[in-house]
């Protein structure tokens, strides 16, 4: 083509080339621009998920292990929890920053069925406030509920877990198994709470005047 026509039709869609020209440059701009602070410490944590995985198959028994995931960072110990139910082919969705205390911690779905999940690393007994706050976080999001942490269930917070049928605890064995990459994890999940109480409580109860509510946190 000659270079007069190239000019002349530049000239004539001058306004339509130069759009073209600043999409494309906010195009390359956006591809080749540093990640956020946030992307990168998502990945940075991810990375050490991986590797604690691998390291806590080489602790000497599952008491130790569970003493070295209450000391593990809270991010990572959430990280381990979705890339270990990734890595046994479940579909997973990663929060894009992470929630803090109040929301789901990433969402897991088993058989077609979505689930939230909230992540505890509890050195001692758990806060059933906690499990009362993260289940009526899944009755507004009308999705099932794996609470999951690393302490001891007290008698206060089993009686929460009962006011919330779709709510499954994941501690102990079947934590380390579901780290392990051992689907058997799963297989209670199915399974209703011993015991429901009926009618159904929507709002939560005030802990805080237990006095074995107050000894759990």
């Amino acid at each position: 083509m000659p270079v007069a026509l190239i000019i002349e039709l530049l000239s004539q869609h001058r306004g339509i080339f130069f759009l073209v020209l600043a999409g494309l440059l906010a195009l390359a701009f956006i591809a080749l621009s540093p990640r956020t602070v946030s992307q990168r410490r998502h990945i940075r944590y991810q990375k050490q998920a991986a590797r604690a995985l691998l390291r806590l198959t080489q602790l000497r028994d599952d008491a130790a292990r569970i003493t070295w995931l209450r000391k593990m960072n809270p991010y990572v110990f959430e990280e381990m929890l979705l890339t270990a139910m990734s890595r046994q082919g479940l579909r997973i969705q990663r929060n894009a920053q992470y929630s803090g205390d109040g929301g789901a911690d990433g969402q897991v779905w088993i058989n077609g069925q979505r689930w939230l999940i909230q992540a505890k690393r509890y050195s001692a007994t758990i806060n059933a406030a906690h499990v009362s706050a993260f289940g009526l976080l899944t009755e507004t999001e009308r999705a099932s509920g794996l609470f999951v942490h690393t302490g001891r269930t007290g008698e206060v917070s089993r009686e929460a877990f009962l006011r919330y049928p779709g709510l499954r605890l994941i501690s102990g064995q079947q934590l380390l198994r579901l780290l392990a990459g051992d689907r058997s994890w799963m297989d209670k999940l199915t399974n209703q709470p011993e015991q429901a109480i009926p009618p159904r409580v929507v709002s939560p109860p005030s802990f805080s005047l237990s006095p074995s509510a107050r000894k759990e946190r």
